[in-house]
C-alpha cells in the first residue's frame, strides 16, 4: 500500500493543529462564559441566605416574603436563559470548528505545497542529473533557510562529481595513452624483426633490450596507477612511523642515480613521527626524491630536510633545475602532466609522482606545497599530522625547518 504524500501529512498535520488550538480555545471561552452566566449581583444578602437555611435546617417553612418569592422567579428564568445561551454558544462553536478546520485543510495544502516546492525542484534536478548532465544545478533562490542550505549542498556535491568524472575520464584516456606507449614499442619491434628473413644475434639482443625497457617502463606506471588508486581510496593501514627514515631510504635507493649527475645533496633527517601508511609514506617520499634527482641537471643541488613544526611533520624537498613558470606549478600535481615536452616516451618520468603525493598527503588529511625557485628547481614542502605527543613550536620568522641541526653533504 502506497503511503500518503509528504505534502498530505503535512497538511493533516497543519489541520490537527489548528483544531485543535481552535477548540481549546472554544472550550475556555465556554468556560469562561459558563462561569460568567453562573455568577448572579442580584442575589439576596449572606445574611438573608443564611437566616434561611437555618429555618429550613429547623424543619419549619421559610419565609416566603416578596424579595425571596422575586429571588426564586429569577432563578427559574435565569437558568432557562442559561441553559439556552449554553446550548447556542456550544452549537455556534462547532459549527465554527468545522469551518475552520475545513478552512485550515485547504490552507495547510496551500502551505504545505509553498514549503515542499524547493524540495519539488531539488528532485527534478536530481532526476536529470546523470554522468552526462553533471553541469545541471539547482541553483535555489530565496531566503538562507534549511532547504536553501541543502540546494547548495546538493550543487557543491555534483560539483565535485562532475570534477570527478572529468579527472577520470582524462585520467583514463591519459592511462590508455601512456600504456599503449611501451607495448606499441614491443610489438612494432617484433613484428620489424619478425618480417627480416635473416636475423642477427646482436639484433635479437637489442629487441631485448628494447623490450625490457618498455615493459619496465609500463610496470613503473602500473605501480604508479595502483599506489594512486590506494591513496584516493582512503584505505589506510594506521601504524607509527618517521619521515626521516623514510627520507634516509629513499636517498640510499637514489644514491647510484644522483652521483651519475653528480650532484650535491645536503640532508637535515630530523626526526619527523606521524601515525600513517608506512608503505604509501614510504612511496611519497621516494616520489619527492626521485623527482628531484630526474628534474635535476648535471652538477646540480638536492636538499632534503625532515622536522616537527607545531602539531605537524614536514618534509621539504628543493632541487636545482629548469626554471618553472609559477602559473605552471598546479599542473605538475595532476596526473600525467609534464612541463617538459622534450621527455618523450624514452623518459623515466611517467608523469605520475606528483599526482601520487598529492593523493597520498590529502589521505592522510595533510597539505602539499610547491614553490619554483628563482634560479631554476623547485621546493616542495608536505606537512602530515604528527604523531601524537609530538610538538614543536614555529620559528619567530614562521620558516619551516629552518637552522638545520646537521648537515651531511654528498656527491
Amino acid at each position: 500500500m502506497r503511503r500518503p504524500s509528504i505534502r498530505l501529512r503535512l497538511t493533516l498535520v497543519y489541520t490537527v493543529m489548528l483544531v485543535v488550538t481552535c477548540a481549546a480555545l472554544l472550550g475556555l471561552n465556554y468556560a469562561m462564559l459558563y462561569h460568567s452566566l453562573y455568577a448572579d449581583v442580584n442575589a439576596p444578602a449572606e445574611s438573608e441566605m443564611r437566616a434561611v437555611t437555618e429555618v429550613a435546617a429547623r424543619g419549619e417553612a421559610p419565609p416566603l416574603d416578596g424579595k425571596l418569592l422575586a429571588f426564586q422567579e429569577h432563578l427559574a428564568e435565569v437558568a432557562r436563559l442559561r441553559t439556552g445561551t449554553l446550548l447556542t454558544t456550544a452549537g455556534t462553536s462547532a459549527v465554527a470548528l468545522a469551518v475552520i478546520a475545513v478552512a485550515g485543510l485547504g490552507v495547510s495544502w496551500l502551505i504545505a505545497g509553498r514549503v515542499l516546492r524547493p524540495l519539488r525542484t531539488l528532485t527534478a534536478a536530481t532526476r536529470r542529473v546523470s554522468e552526462d548532465h553533471l553541469h545541471e544545478r539547482v541553483a535555489l533562490a530565496g531566503p538562507h533557510d534549511e532547504l536553501k542550505e541543502l540546494a547548495d549542498t546538493f550543487d557543491e556535491m555534483v560539483a565535485r562529481l562532475e570534477a570527478s568524472f572529468t579527472s577520470r575520464r582524462r585520467f583514463v584516456a591519459d592511462a590508455s595513452h601512456e600504456l599503449r606507449t611501451p607495448l606499441a614499442i614491443v610489438r612494432t619491434g617484433a613484428e620489424v624483426l619478425l618480417a627480416k628473413r635473416a636475423t642477427t644475434i646482436p639484433q635479437w639482443r637489442l629487441m631485448a633490450e628494447r623490450t625490457l625497457t618498455a615493459t619496465t617502463r609500463a610496470e613503473r606506471l602500473l605501480d604508479g596507477l595502483l599506489a594512486l588508486a590506494r591513496s584516493d581510496s582512503g584505505a589506510l593501514v594506521r601504524a607509527p612511523y618517521d619521515l626521516a627514515v623514510a627520507a634516509a631510504t629513499a636517498l640510499s635507493e637514489t644514491d647510484e642515480e644522483a652521483e651519475a649527475a653528480a650532484l650535491t645533496v645536503t640532508t637535515d633527517l630530523r626526526a619527523a613521527p606521524l601515525t600513517g601508511d608506512p608503505v604509501l609514506v614510504d612511496r611519497l617520499v621516494r616520489n619527492l626524491v626521485d623527482n628531484a634527482v630526474r628534474h635535476n641537471h648535471p652538477g646540480g643541488r638536492l636538499q632534503v630536510t625532515t622536522c616537527v613544526v607545531g602539531r605537524e611533520a614536514v618534509i621539504v624537498v628543493s632541487n636545482s633545475g629548469e626554471t618553472i613558470p609559477s602559473a605552471e606549478v598546479g599542473r605538475l600535481f595532476e596526473p600525467f602532466q609534464r612541463l617538459d615536452a622534450s621527455r618523450g616516451p624514452s623518459s623515466r618520468s611517467t608523469g605520475l609522482g606528483l599526482a601520487i603525493v598529492d593523493s597520498i598527503v590529502r589521505a592522510h588529511g595533510g597539505t602539499v606545497a610547491a614553490t619554483p625557485l628563482p634560479d631554476g628547481g623547485l621546493t616542495v614542502t608536505v606537512c602530515l599530522p604528527a604523531g601524537p605527543g609530538e610538538q614543536t613550536p614555529r620559528s619567530a620568522s614562521g620558516e619551516l625547518c629552518e637552522s638545520p641541526r646537521e648537515h651531511v653533504t654528498r656527491r
